[in-house]
């Protein structure tokens, strides 16, 4: 309420001070007509008759006009009052249309990227300051948004040029098994495998470009429904198994027997399996911490794996569109840079906040109110 009052100040006083004018133009005139009529009319003059006879005549005149025709006084006195309304008015609209046009004409400053700095009358410093936030923020929308057009850019023309090698390899190998059909059993197998590897990594590279092209056109609407948090989480861990075995790495789960919520259960399964992920794949120890707990109405979950710690500003960029932290096509940590997007997206979306800190350890907490 202070800033939405603050905000129109400018305006009211602006109003303010017109109706004060008006009010003390009116008692003026006021105060004079009395003065005249109770004071000055009683007054005697006669003393002039000697000192200044025409000005004696012409007060004479003047008050006889008064005394025996008040209605024309009064409507005299009414034409006055009206002069100085209507040149208050014109003073305040002049005031007005000035206000007006000096926020019409720093509007345009807001694009302008050789304005640095928009410069509003004094009453509109608060305006001037907001328009000035404005102005910083899409101007830093922009750059983020073209720096993130750039990275897909790069990223696209690094999985073109990647898909090449693998596909490159599968030729090479189903080459040499076509024509050698009298292969020994043991080297037509290594063949095989290594043409099917290259086959899986090629498959990995496809879906990372289908993952880009749907990104852009996706617009991620939310189906909620009632689910239980801790069960969801214990599934989502039991469906990493197989790859927590081959990384050599376990969870510790540290979950309430329930929470309950009101979200949509295939969009956080994207959240927090994306986040299960990247813990396997970059912790450098072998347990994975993932806890969820209630309090103030909100569902809290962290997942804390041991990792390298990470710059300030890899740690700013870490949610931005296509930013990858490790910039190597590695199959497992050279990902699209989508991820963790996604997830805050989506987290977003249910009303909730998503963070990461980085030290020994990184760590991300999501915060999710319990319903809607």
């Amino acid at each position: 309420m202070k800033n939405e009052s603050s905000k129109n100040w400018f305006f009211r006083k602006t109003f303010y001070l017109f109706f004060l004018k008006l009010i003390l133009w009116t008692l003026f005139l006021c105060a004079i007509f009395y003065f005249l009529e109770h004071v000055v009319l009683n007054m005697d003059f006669n003393w002039l008759y000697v000192r200044s006879f025409s000005l004696y005549q012409f007060l004479t005149k003047l008050f006889r006009f008064f005394i025996l025709d008040k209605k024309t006084c009064a409507i005299f006195f009414f034409i006055l009052w009206l002069i100085g309304f209507l040149y208050l008015v014109y003073r305040l609209l002049r005031k007005i249309s000035y206000y007006m046009f000096s926020i019409s004409e720093a509007s345009k400053d807001l694009l302008n990227k050789e304005v640095e700095y928009i410069e509003l009358p004094p009453e509109l410093r608060d305006l001037q300051q907001k328009m000035n936030h404005l102005k910083m923020e899409s101007e830093k929308n922009e750059r983020l948004a073209r720096e993130s057009e750039n990275r897909k850019n790069d990223l696209i023309v690094y999985l073109a040029h990647d898909l090449k090698t693998p596909l490159t390899s599968m030729i090479g190998y189903l080459s040499l098994l076509e024509e050698s059909p009298d292969l020994p059993s043991n080297q037509r197998e290594k063949y095989i495998g290594i043409a099917l590897e290259k086959s899986y990594r090629l498959e990995d590279l496809i879906n990372e470009l289908f993952e880009i092209a749907r990104f852009n056109s996706e617009t991620i609407v939310l189906e909620k429904e009632t689910i239980d948090l801790s069960l969801m989480l214990e599934q989502l861990v039991d469906e990493f198994y197989p790859l927590l075995k081959e990384n050599q790495k376990e969870v510790k789960l540290s979950l309430p027997e329930r929470i309950e919520l009101e979200a949509d259960p295939s969009q956080l399964v994207r959240v927090f399996a994306n986040l299960i992920k990247n813990a396997i794949y970059y912790s450098t120890d072998h347990t994975i911490v993932l806890k969820a707990f209630l309090k103030d109405n909100m569902a809290h979950v962290v997942i804390r794996n041991s990792a390298k710690k990470l710059s300030k500003e890899k740690i700013q960029k870490i949610f931005d569109k296509f930013y990858r932290v490790d910039t190597s096509r590695n199959t497992k940590t050279g990902g699209n840079g989508l991820g963790l997007a996604i997830a805050k997206e989506i987290v977003e979306l249910h009303g909730g906040t998503i963070s990461v800190t980085s030290d020994q350890f990184m760590t991300f907490t999501i915060d999710l109110p319990i319903s809607s």
